[in-house]
Parts: structure tokens; sequence; C-alpha cells
């Protein structure tokens, strides 16, 4: 049985955090309603590694797989996991090739991969000006 003007631990906590988070307000003049919209990214690109690897290759006609690591600055393992990632869902092609007898694979973004990119990055800036707003 509770006593008269004891609160309770949940209460407590409740009123802590409502003093604590702020209003929340509701992002507008995007695609999708509200906060949900920020979760409405092309996840595959959103990834760090794999966004600069399409940046990359937009700016760029085709890059080897060294060329690609060093610029990237990420090891064979990650770039090898990451570009056959981006492959499988067509937004970049990779060719290979011997020249000697040394092995070479280049990559460069298809027609998929850059129009995923101009779809994902007018997204992120839709979403830039409905937050500075």
């Amino acid at each position: 049985m509770r006593q008269e003007g004891v609160v309770s631990r949940e209460q407590v906590r409740r009123e802590r955090r409502e003093r604590l988070v702020p209003e929340r307000r509701r992002l507008t003049g995007v695609r999708a309603e509200g906060a949900a919209a920020a979760l409405d990214v092309d996840r595959l690109i959103h990834e760090r590694v794999r966004l600069a690897i399409v940046s990359s290759l937009a700016v760029n006609q085709a890059l080897s797989f060294n060329e690609l690591r060093d610029l990237l600055e990420t090891t064979d393992g990650n770039l090898s996991v990451h570009a056959r990632k981006l492959e499988e869902a067509g937004y970049i092609s990779c060719h290979k090739r011997f020249e000697g007898r040394v092995p070479r694979t280049e990559y460069a973004i298809t027609d998929a991969g850059r129009a995923a990119l101009q779809h994902y990055l007018g997204h992120m800036e839709t979403l830039i000006r409905a937050v500075r707003d």
C-alpha cells in the first residue's frame, strides 16, 4: 500500500526524462513522414566505406583495386567485402584481367550505381535542409 506523498521510482524517472528530453520536432520536406524519413536511406550506400567507394568511382572513370584501397586507406579484405556487396547490388562493375602474370582488378560505377548515389545525395540534402530550418 502506497503512502500519500510518496512517489514511485518510475514516476521520478519519467519526470526526469521529460525535463531532459526537449520537445521533438517533426522533419518536413522529406519523402516519408516525420523522423522516419531519416531511416529511408539506401542502407547499402550509407555505410561509410561503400559510400566512399561509390563516390570515388563517380568522379573517376575506373579505379584499380590497389588504387581504390590506397585512396580509401582500407585493408584488402575490407575493400573486397564492401566492393562485392556493391557489385551484387549492380552499383559497380568489376573487371578482372592479367597484365603479364599480374592480376588486375578494375572497378567502375554503373548507371544504376550513379542513379542510386544521386538519389542518396538528394535525400541527405533534404534531411540537412529540414534539420537546419
